[in-house]
């Protein structure tokens, strides 16, 4: 059973640590920068990727540290995500951040994960987050294909309608939620129509 509370971080308002410069560490540089353009991140590795060099140029808000994790890198850092091949390292690494009360990313190793990086499918100002509790990370990569194709390309149009009715009811929340239900219930009826 998937317990995950799933929730969507304003990266913009928090500073991201992620540790290891290889192939798993660009992947995550690039699923934060891609999600969270305006987020600030810090990359800790000895050895670090021309590809996430060539990110760093144009993106004034991701500093690179070309060196060993410390322990002090973790201060003031709101989130860590851990993407070196030492797995002791990283469990190291992840005990730290548990003590200092940091939500942590092991890449690869559900286990230490206090959170897990989801697929993502986005239309507009719609995104839609897959998780497969740790289990297939390839099956969310097949579902986040599969949503890309069954969601229209013109949600953003019908979200700016409804959140100008939104804006022009009266009432309390709870009267403004039933109404918005009421418009939107043709979205889910199922036709009779055979």
């Amino acid at each position: 059973m998937n317990n995950l509370f799933p929730i969507f971080l304003k990266l913009e308002n928090l500073h991201t640590l992620i540790i290891g410069g290889g192939y798993v560490g660009l992947e995550k540089i690039t699923a934060v920068l891609d999600n969270s353009p305006e987020a600030t991140v810090t990359l800790v590795s000895p050895e670090i990727r021309q590809e996430i060099r060539e990110i760093a140029v144009v993106n004034e808000r991701l500093s690179l540290i070309e060196r060993k994790f410390e322990d002090e890198d973790l201060v003031e850092k709101d989130l860590v995500i851990v993407a070196t091949n030492d797995k002791e390292e990283n469990k190291r690494i992840k005990s730290v951040a548990r003590q200092k009360h940091i939500l942590c990313n092991v890449a690869d190793t559900p286990p230490l994960c206090d959170f897990y990086l989801s697929s993502v499918v986005r239309k507009g100002n719609l995104k839609v987050a897959i998780s497969t509790n740790g289990m297939s990370p390839t099956m969310a990569k097949r579902l986040k294909e599969v949503l890309n194709e069954a969601l229209p390309d013109n949600l953003e149009t019908a979200m700016e309608q409804l959140k100008a009715v939104r804006d022009m009811l009266k009432g309390d929340f709870a009267y403004k939620v039933d109404e918005l239900n009421r418009i939107t219930s043709v979205l889910v009826e199922k036709s009779d129509v055979k």
